[in-house]
């Protein structure tokens, strides 16, 4: 499957600051020593196949559309790694943050982005941050950093971690009925870092999903 190289691409009201950035499947506290967690997890074939659509192909890396509107600007300022699995899964890592927010975007968690780079506990979390959104009548707009990124292989190279850190500063809740950013005061709420375990789908040449999701909130050691 040819690969495409990505670009080099919620802060919400305080009642909504739980999305994305406080979110997780729990609170990372492994030092870079560890062993990878899920590093034995397998993948699952994605429940619904890519469906064609006219977004430009750089938008569909897999055939898999992970366009986003205009003023949604999810920036990926980091460099790929020199092996090839793990460029490979940082960037469906990139692809996994977009198919959230197209499923923000969409308003369902069933398109094709998100059951194409999330399995297990990563469809999970997907899930829930697409419906708290959805819940809360919000959008999202404005720009969400990325940098700072390493990647880490699993011994039995099934897995790879994927850590960066996120700036959610100038990345808003937006009233979907009546387009009203919701405006936030800056704060170290802004900063998170995250660990995402990404694991190949076996009936793919290149595709990678998130299994599982850690974040740490407020964190410092991203500002």
């Amino acid at each position: 499957m040819k690969r495409r190289s990505l670009p080099v691409a919620a802060a919400l009201a305080a009642t909504a600051a739980l999305l994305l950035t406080a979110c997780g499947s729990g609170d990372d506290k492994s030092s870079d020593n560890d062993k990878i967690a899920g590093a034995d997890q397998g993948a699952e074939t994605p429940k619904e196949s890519a469906k064609p659509s006219g977004a430009p192909a750089e938008d569909k890396p897999d055939g898999v559309d992970v366009s986003l509107p205009k003023d949604m600007n999810l920036i990926f300022d980091w460099d790929k790694p020199k092996d090839k699995n793990e460029a490979a899964a940082m960037d469906d890592a990139a692809n996994f943050l977009r198919a959230i927010y197209r499923g923000v975007d969409k308003r369902t968690t069933k398109d094709a982005a998100v059951t194409a780079y999330a399995t297990g506990e990563g469809l999970n979390y997907a899930k829930v941050q697409i419906n708290e959104w959805i819940k809360g009548g919000w959008t999202a707009t404005g720009t969400r950093r990325h940098y700072d990124a390493t990647t880490r292989s699993a011994p039995n190279g099934k897995s790879v971690e994927v850590a960066f850190c996120a700036d959610t500063g100038k990345f808003l809740g937006k009233e979907v009925e009546t387009g009203k950013v919701l405006e936030a005061k800056p704060s170290i709420k802004d900063f998170g870092y995250y660990k995402i375990i990404m694991v190949k789908l076996p009936t793919s040449e290149g595709l990678w999903q998130a299994s599982k999701v850690f974040v740490e909130t407020g964190a410092e050691k991203c500002q």
